[in-house]
């Protein structure tokens, strides 16, 4: 074997210097820390890769020699670095395995998987030298301990007693250990599939690093498990001792923004054109849609969250509903969505339970404990929570996002756990309407299957309608035809050897199409505005929007409908200053709250306006019924109040609407709601076409 504690030192101090330095110095304050190796960087290029080539078939005797080389590498502090970890990062894509593709060969080889961190347990001692005292002689034994359950000796080296042996926890050798289940992405499935899970083993300095919702990868030795815990199985479970974990996706507190990062986004925040160009990275293959995209962009920067002196909470993070017609690309939106966002989860709500959109309490298959397991509100903490197709879900499953939407966390009381989790994370949402395409002479409320109390919640709503227009129909067949041309065009370049066609003109075409602002760029502007921006209103700005409140509010007279309340009010704040963010300022100025107050208008003039009198009424949007209608039926029950002493069995339709005509209503819309009444349970027919008030004792 070419590997050698002598060779490992003879890399360390070759490429590493600094690094044992550094940790020289940490053990000399008491800190045992780890060295991190990039393998495709060094390792590989070490002695033709041998020392690579070796760790990855025999993981478990290099890694001892590394430690070992590296215990007796010289330091400036002149100390021994027994003890500390050598932990790989960076393996060559070779290494890289999906979840669902480990088998038997790999076992006891060293492998690199990537997913999505599903569930965490608590960090807790592992015992690797057990202590016993022999109850007979007195003789303390260390024994090493390798499977769950703690292993003593089986005889006394003293006096040969078997059995009798006294396990001394405090004085046994411990280290921090933790469970984590690493799930593959969804993305990568093919229909029918179902993504695959694996535990992780993580012990001493890299315990405690991950929380669900994490994307990684993580680098370890693939170990064979025996099922079952009383008698062993000769089906095993594949398991993964983790070496090193590298974070992909994280909050955005915890992305690595390097000073060229730094400079670029300065650079870009002073841009006067700054919202233009984001709203063009936003989906640039999606057509149109500009203003949906300046609040998706919005929603993506998010408000400031604020703690006032009496501990109430106020949300910063944006809400917005998508409604449409087919064939809009309400869903690509939120794909895209998916991949500019520091950190998102997608879910679509046909195939979403309560527990698999908030959480849920399972019994840990190792030590039969609950615990409890994320689902997609909580993993997006501290990002967007993408969920398509709201509307199919169940009630009892959409009852659980008034709690996320407005508290952001989320109760769980099951099997003995009382637990509130935080889900801080902003909702963006698809609903297509009941009865295929929107109908803006219907309410909302009627057109999709969400309560008004859920509805109110949302910031914006939007309605993306599919409207016959000669001149955008053409622009947008244009675009079409041009993204599907370019997309043939790159496919036969990548598999077509004499394509005709040429890099550098594929490459003039592809502007069309390409984000003005690279995703990864934006992901890294998002995350350092969201860290280090928390803007704050001006005087002009928080005139401007008490102006436009009270000229919303102006509107209310006596019998008028309410236009606008102090829900809206709040949602204005919070996109003005997701507006200051954008470009980086620390003050929220009038030109903020204009931009801001045209989306607003813009998502009111869409759902809230009511069609008999052309007025905004936000009860229209949310409850369905306008103020005109509120003011009909209660006209109507009053009638229907009024006659019932003259007709013991009921009043006859006919008599309602001949009364109701008398008093300005029209027949048709009267037995309209009638209807709509007898549904809600304000009226009941004791016999056909008779109708009585339904009064509550």
């Amino acid at each position: 074997m070419f590997s050698s504690p002598g060779v490992w030192r003879e890399f360390f101090e070759t490429y590493y210097r600094d690094e044992i330095n550094k940790l020289a110095g940490k053990k000399l304050s008491g800190v045992r820390g780890s060295i991190y190796v990039d393998v495709t960087r060094d390792l590989l290029i070490f002695r033709e890769g041998k020392l690579a080539e070796e760790l990855f078939e025999n993981p478990e005797v290099v890694i001892s020699h590394a430690e070992q080389g590296l215990a007796s590498a010289e330091n400036i502090y002149d100390v021994s670095l027994e003890g500390c970890k050598v932990r790989f990062v960076n393996l060559p894509a070779s290494r890289r395995i999906l979840i669902r593709d480990l088998r038997a060969e790999h076992i006891s080889k060293f492998v690199s998987i990537e997913g999505i961190v599903r569930k965490v347990t608590e960090v807790r001692p592992r015992i690797v030298k057990a202590l016993f005292i022999c109850t007979n002689c007195g003789k303390e034994l260390l024994v090493d301990q390798e499977e769950n359950v703690i292993k003593p000796p089986s005889e006394c080296r003293a006096c040969h007693s078997k059995g009798r042996f006294l396990l001394i926890p405090e004085k046994s050798v411990s280290v921090d250990s933790q469970r984590v289940k690493i799930q593959e992405y969804p993305e990568n499935l093919r229909g029918g599939e179902q993504p695959q899970i694996i535990d992780v083993l993580l012990e001493e300095d890299i315990a405690g690093e991950v929380n669900p919702g994490d994307r990684v990868i993580i680098n370890g030795i693939v170990k064979a498990v025996p099922r079952g815990s009383g008698k062993k199985l000769v089906h095993m479970d594949l398991q993964i001792y983790g070496n090193s974990v590298e974070v992909l996706q994280q909050e955005y507190e915890e992305f690595e923004i390097t000073e060229e990062d730094k400079k670029k986004i300065l650079e870009l925040s002073e841009d006067p054109n700054i919202y233009d160009k984001i709203v063009r990275s936003i989906a640039p293959s999606i057509y149109g849609y500009e203003d949906i995209k300046l609040a998706i962009a919005l929603q993506l920067f998010g408000g400031v969250p604020k703690r006032l002196p009496d501990g109430t909470e106020i949300r910063g993070d944006i809400h917005i509903l998508l409604v449409g017609d087919p064939g809009v690309a309400k869903s690509q939106l939120l794909r895209y969505v998916h991949r500019i966002a520091p950190r998102s989860v997608y879910t679509t709500g046909k195939g979403t339970t309560t527990a698999g959109l908030t959480a849920t309490a399972v019994r840990d298959e190792v030590d039969g404990r609950w615990t409890l397991e994320a689902g997609a509100l909580v993993l997006a903490d501290k990002g967007i929570a993408l969920v398509d197709e709201i509307d199919k879900m169940r009630n009892e499953d959409r009852s659980a996002l008034h709690e996320a939407m407005e508290q952001q966390t989320i109760s769980v009381a099951k099997a003995g756990i009382n637990a509130t989790l935080k889900a801080r994370c902003a909702l963006l949402g698809a609903a297509n309407p009941k009865y295929g395409r929107f109908d803006k002479y219907t309410p909302i409320a009627e057109q999709i299957d969400l309560s008004p109390t859920l509805l109110s919640r949302f910031d914006l709503i939007f309605v993306m309608t599919d409207d016959p227009d000669e001149e955008r129909d053409a622009a947008l067949a244009k675009h079409i035809l041009e993204t599907h041309e370019l997309g043939e065009k790159l496919a036969k370049f990548k598999n077509v050897v004499a394509s005709g066609l040429s890099k550098e003109a594929l490459e003039v075409e592809s502007e069309k199409v390409k984000p003005l602002i690279e995703p990864e760029l934006l992901r890294k502007y998002i995350a350092y505005a969201k860290r280090t921006v928390f803007p704050v209103l001006t005087e002009e700005a928080k005139q401007k929007i008490i102006e436009f409140y009270l000229s919303m509010r102006g509107r209310i007279k006596e019998n008028s409908p309410v236009p606008i309340t102090a829900r809206q009010l709040e949602a204005l704040i919070r996109l003005a200053e997701a507006s200051a963010r954008i470009r980086l300022s620390d003050k929220i100025t009038a030109e903020d709250v204009e931009r801001v107050i045209r989306i607003t208008k813009r998502s009111l003039e869409q759902i809230a306006i009511d069609p008999e009198t052309g007025e905004i009424d936000i009860d229209y949007a949310f409850s369905g019924t306008s103020k005109s209608q509120r003011d009909r039926i209660l006209t109507i029950k009053k009638i229907v109040e009024d006659l019932e002493k003259e007709f013991e069995k009921g009043v006859p339709e006919k008599e309602i609407l001949e009364e109701a005509e008398k008093r300005g209503i029209d027949k048709a819309k009267a037995r309209e709601l009638l209807y709509k009444m007898r549904e809600r349970g304000e009226l009941y027919c004791p016999r056909p076409d008779h109708y009585r008030v339904v009064h509550s004792y």
